[in-house]
């Protein structure tokens, strides 16, 4: 297959590039690419468009960077869904988040209650542009990220340094719910997707959500230390505002559509996951 990604030198497109570029020929769109309106001659011939774009969402969300955070999303998305009008690739996978969910959530896609803020909002407008892309019969599916964890970045390059000290510990009383998922299983989930199992929106998520407390206490026994700190929350609500809403919501969501269309978890546990990334 030809694969186009955007999106691709992030923490999550620099795996799944080296994992695609083995079977199929891979286009790397860059910003460049958006800036110049040139993605109808970049993605021309593809077959699948991998969507991944996005400014990070664990930083302080000034007013500014609001912007920044939605323009790097759903503008580039519709930048795409504009491109693939006369494209026509077959499939059309972008992303989303679990923040959608409204704090206190537990449950899968079905039924769901949704968030009333700006990530939820963000994360709602963003869904609603990439389903644009159903309009010209093209296989759509989206993934609602969670909490990604990996070797060489995203949460655990974050956390992890605290933990390896002795200093790590849990955010205020532990008991909100972590919905993580390993950067393997992501990688695994979005080449299902390309092989046409997919279709729709979709939690990829690991089947065992966990608490605060209890993540905090595998981490830090992994790296055979203590854990005996908590961080208050108003610590981070000082250092990242409205976005610490990211490591202070309790979301326990699960994968149901994925299990129920027979996708395996490499790594469905944390225990098993963090032995994985740190063995």
């Amino acid at each position: 297959m030809k694969i186009a990604i955007s999106g691709g030198t992030g923490f999550v497109g620099t795996a799944l590039y080296k994992e695609l570029q083995k079977e199929h020929n891979i286009v790397l769109i860059t910003r460049d690419d958006f800036n110049q309106n040139r993605l109808s001659e970049i993605i021309k011939n593809c077959n699948a468009i991998i969507n991944l774009a996005g400014a990070p969402i664990s930083k302080k969300w000034t007013k500014e960077y609001k912007k920044e955070l939605l323009n790097s999303r759903i503008e580039t998305t519709k930048a795409l869904i504009e491109a693939m009008k006369t494209t026509k690739p077959q499939i059309f996978i972008s992303t989303s988040a679990i923040g959608i969910y409204k704090n206190g959530y537990s449950g899968g896609e079905e039924n769901a209650i949704y968030n009333d803020n700006f990530l939820g909002a963000l994360a709602k407008t963003w869904e609603e542009e990439a389903l644009k892309a159903t309009k010209y019969n093209i296989k759509t599916t989206i993934f609602r990220f969670g909490v990604v964890l990996g070797k060489n970045g995203g949460a655990l390059n974050q956390m992890e340094t605290p933990f390896k000290l002795g200093l790590g510990g849990s955010i205020g009383d532990g008991k909100n719910m972590m919905s993580w998922v390993s950067l393997e299983d992501v990688v695994s989930a979005i080449k299902f997707a390309l092989s046409g199992h997919t279709n729709g929106i979709y939690n990829l998520t690991s089947p065992n959500p966990i608490s605060n407390k209890n993540f905090s206490m595998i981490l830090a026994d992994t790296f055979n230390k203590p854990m005996f700190l908590s961080i208050p929350t108003f610590i981070l609500k000082l250092k990242f505002g409205e976005g610490s809403v990211v490591m202070t919501d309790s979301l326990e969501i699960y994968p149901n559509k994925l299990l129920n269309e027979n996708f395996v978890f490499k790594y469905p546990t944390l225990k098993e996951c963090l032995d994985n990334i740190y063995k």
